[in-house]
């Protein structure tokens, strides 16, 4: 028996799923090695046992019975034994002759695959509806159905000391900064990881420093992705999920939607100035009541301050115990919401929060006011999705700050927001570019959408003589 193949044995034993089978061919025995889960049985049997036993007794080596015998797309020699079992742990098959030393590989893949659907978590008015899978190579072709360009480029890595995940990073050639693919190039080449299952773990990487708020991007969409990639962006894929993460994702991203680009653009701005606002009043408006209310009643005018006094005449709690309590009954209808099967976790949210704020109200557990301020702070949230998380903490730190210190503590902790922002950095760029940077910004795209055929193809070019600009470039 082939050495090679018993190395291949040793390798895959106990495993009811690999499975061996000889055949008998003019050029010698061979041993076909597959799992029969994830490869074609039909593409098996078609493209290659039946040319297999159509090799003529001329054949004189395993490089004619690849190039002339076999009828399948993609087949070619392994590297060696490693490369060989990779190919079979991949979904393809590897044949193994007894009287040589080189492994054939050939693509056989069979395995179930979800279909293309509409993404989930991005529901669009008008535009594209489908969605990139859980396959690494829907998603490849995916891409490049929107992107017909030969410079459109697809590098491969394999991320994981056990895993053995496939890492696909996707550019532009031309159009990506070479300092931005180098930097990701080796960012997803010097991880250290046993598996990788989602884009997550290669998104701690890209990050850099420690935050809340996500200086990666990630979408479902294939024509969002193939936008940043036009825009001289970085994708990266990983096969096993369905989002795609892109580098460098801008602050200002946060507040455009994928539809924007399809509607009219008046609505599209229209609908841009609402999550602005709506950014405003997720994050600052329950600090800014508790500070008012605790330290400067006097700003409240004479009417809405007797209103107020009595909404909550009959309430014991001080307002930011009141304000956390409702911030986090809120936090847990929009959770069980969210992980209860999808008939029910809607209609349960909807009661759920119309039976607590009655309830709360009865009780003088919290006043009317105080509901009314948190509801409008939660449902701003889902204004701006992407960005819920980090304001739900910060917001949280904030309205703490206020209680404490009133409106100098209130403007001090919106300030170190603003400046923490400032010094987060996403591929080398600012996360608040093109603000506080001197590189030109040629997107039309930042507060309000500009005309379709004033948009740039490019979104960051040189802008002077700047040594970090240069390194970018």
């Amino acid at each position: 028996m082939n050495i090679n193949l018993e190395k291949v044995k040793a390798k895959l034993e106990n495993s009811f799923d690999v499975k061996y089978r000889e055949v008998n061919t003019n050029f010698g025995k061979c041993t076909l090695v597959f799992i029969d889960d994830i490869c074609s049985a039909a593409q098996i049997s078609e493209y290659v046992v039946e040319p297999l036993h159509s090799i003529s007794k001329s054949c004189n080596s395993i490089e004619e019975v690849v190039t002339k015998f076999l009828d399948i797309s993609a087949a070619g020699i392994a590297k060696d034994i490693d490369d060989g079992i990779d190919h079979v742990l991949s979904g393809d098959l590897i044949i193994c002759f007894h009287n040589a030393e080189k492994i054939i590989y050939c693509e056989v893949k069979g395995f179930i695959r979800r279909s293309v659907s509409i993404p989930v978590t991005e529901a669009v008015v008008k535009g594209p509806r489908e969605g990139f899978t859980e396959l690494i190579v829907d998603n490849v072709s995916l891409i490049r159905r929107k992107i017909k360009n030969p410079d459109l480029k697809f590098e491969t890595f394999l991320v994981g000391e056990k895993s053995k995940t496939s890492v696909c990073i996707s550019y532009l050639k031309g159009m990506a900064p070479n300092y931005l693919i180098n930097n990701i190039k080796e960012s997803i080449k010097s991880l250290n990881l046993n598996f990788i299952l989602d884009t997550n773990y290669i998104e701690e990487k890209l990050r850099g420093k420690n935050s809340v708020f996500d200086t990666v991007g990630y979408t479902e969409k294939p024509d969002e992705a193939a936008a940043k990639i036009l825009e001289g962006r970085v994708a990266v894929l990983v096969d096993g999920t369905p989002f795609v993460i892109t580098v460098p994702y801008f602050f200002l991203e946060n507040f455009q939607a994928p539809d924007d680009y399809y509607i009219n653009r008046y609505f599209a701005n229209f609908t841009r100035v609402l999550r602005w606002v709506a950014f405003f009043i997720a994050t600052f408006l329950p600090g800014l009541y508790v500070a008012i209310v605790n330290y400067h009643f006097a700003l409240i005018p004479s009417m809405f301050l007797f209103r107020l006094a009595v909404a909550r005449a009959g309430v014991p709690l001080p307002t930011i115990i009141e304000v956390l309590i409702m911030v986090i009954a809120f936090q847990l209808i929009k959770e069980a919401g969210l992980r209860l099967p999808q008939p029910i976790g809607g209609a349960m949210s909807i009661v759920a929060a119309l039976i607590l704020g009655d309830a709360v109200v009865g009780a003088g557990i919290s006043s009317r006011i105080t509901i009314i301020v948190v509801a409008a702070s939660t449902l701003s949230y889902f204004l701006i999705p992407k960005v819920y998380g980090a304001l739900s903490i910060w917001s949280i730190i904030i309205t703490l700050v206020s209680s404490f210190f009133g409106l100098p503590g209130f403007f001090l902790i919106s300030l170190m927001l603003v400046s923490k922002l400032g010094d987060l950095e996403t591929g080398g760029y600012s996360y608040l570019f093109p603000l506080g940077s001197i590189e030109t910004y040629k997107f039309k795209d930042i507060i309000f959408r500009g005309k379709l055929n004033k948009i740039s193809k490019k979104v960051i070019q040189k802008g002077g003589e700047d040594s970090n600009e240069k390194k970018i470039s």
